[in-house]
């Protein structure tokens, strides 16, 4: 026997004994990990039965090397010939299993828990509603807004007290335009709107809104939704009789409301509405403090500075614009006492109101 010979047998030798501890690996391991771990520990790339061949290789002569490499990939192709079996071998174990397993089809169903609005969301589509039914329809706009959409077309001059740092998020804009804010209010919209078309408007605008407020009855984020009136022969009568509607069809028949003198700068004159407290029938309460009414929202006959702003004609037009958070409307209709329950994610709080 020359020297020859006696490589290739030590060399199948090697490799023989490696395939049977490979084999009987193989059998040992109870699920596909524990498979592919031992498949990776002698046929990986880092495996035994790799190295073997790679340092047969490098040992065997020149004319050796190529029946070298051909026997190494024929172990190599049975070693991936031994896994597969085994593979399948324990996924038919598994689905053997589980037909064996004994199931009772008589037992109910899994009950899944279905989803619904959140009660904001309820709140905000029925105040849609409510107005939708005297002809306003619903405007949108963006929730970072220019100096000029949420103040300066508001008759708000640089230096009222709505422009406060501690009132405004403001935004770092580009030098030399118009300053970047998070709206305080969805009063731009109402600007856009007008700024887009032509008398007669009707509508009105919900969305989120932005403040540096944040304690039980104020967050920083909150709702709201304004409406806006404007046409021709348009009075305060008409805007007490649209609140009038939609605070009976909101909180009921029997509510009373009433309009007390404020100021705002983009409405003259302008109103604080009050309605007549749901908890205590008007008699005094603690939610009252002992007044009988309970603030709702914020209205008024629009400036005409702010048709100024938008190029309408105060002396041909005239109308009404109106505010109120729609948090604030869901808390007093529901008696919820803390803000925050909206946004704390409780289902048990959520579910109440499915």
């Amino acid at each position: 026997m020359n020297q020859s010979d006696s490589h290739a047998g030590e060399l199948a030798r090697l490799f023989d004994e490696s395939l049977s501890r490979y084999q009987a690996a193989l059998a040992e391991a109870k699920d596909e990990p524990a498979l592919r771990v031992v498949h990776a520990r002698f046929a990986g790339k880092e495996g035994e039965i790799r190295k073997r061949l790679a340092d047969a290789l490098k040992a065997a002569p020149g004319p050796d090397k190529r029946a070298v490499g051909q026997a190494g990939n024929t172990v190599l192709q049975k070693a991936e010939e031994l896994f597969a079996s085994r593979l399948r071998e324990l996924h038919e174990l598994k689905r053997q299993a589980e037909l064996a397993r004994k199931l009772d089809v008589t037992l109910p169903g899994r009950p899944h828990k279905l989803g619904g609005l959140h009660l904001l969301t309820q709140v905000r589509l029925e105040l849609e509603g409510i107005f939708a039914e005297l002809g306003f329809q619903v405007a949108t706009g963006p929730q970072v807004e220019t100096d000029f959409h949420n103040f300066e077309a508001l008759a708000m001059p640089k230096d009222h007290p709505a422009r406060d740092m501690q009132d405004t998020f403001y935004l770092r804009g580009a030098p030399g335009e118009d300053p970047l804010v998070l709206r305080t209010h969805t009063s731009p919209v109402q600007i856009r709107t007008m700024l887009a078309q032509k008398p007669p408007v009707r509508i009105i605008s919900p969305g989120k809104v932005y403040r540096k407020d944040d304690d039980p009855t104020h967050s920083p984020m909150f709702q709201q939704i304004e409406g806006l009136c404007v046409d021709e022969g348009i009075t305060m009568a008409d805007l007490k009789g649209t609140l009038l509607y939609f605070v009976k069809r909101f909180f009921g028949a029997d509510v009373g409301l009433r309009l007390r003198p404020s100021f705002f700068p983009f409405t003259e004159p302008s109103a604080e509405v009050d309605i007549e407290c749901i908890f205590c029938k008007g008699s005094g309460c603690r939610t009252c403090k002992g007044s009988g009414y309970i603030e709702i929202l914020g209205c008024g006959m629009v400036d005409p500075e702010v048709f100024r702003h938008v190029g309408y004609d105060s002396e041909k037009y005239s109308g009404f614009a109106f505010g109120t958070g729609i948090e604030r409307m869901a808390m007093l209709r529901y008696g919820i006492s803390d803000l925050r329950l909206f946004f704390a994610g409780d289902a048990r709080f959520t579910e109440q109101f499915r």
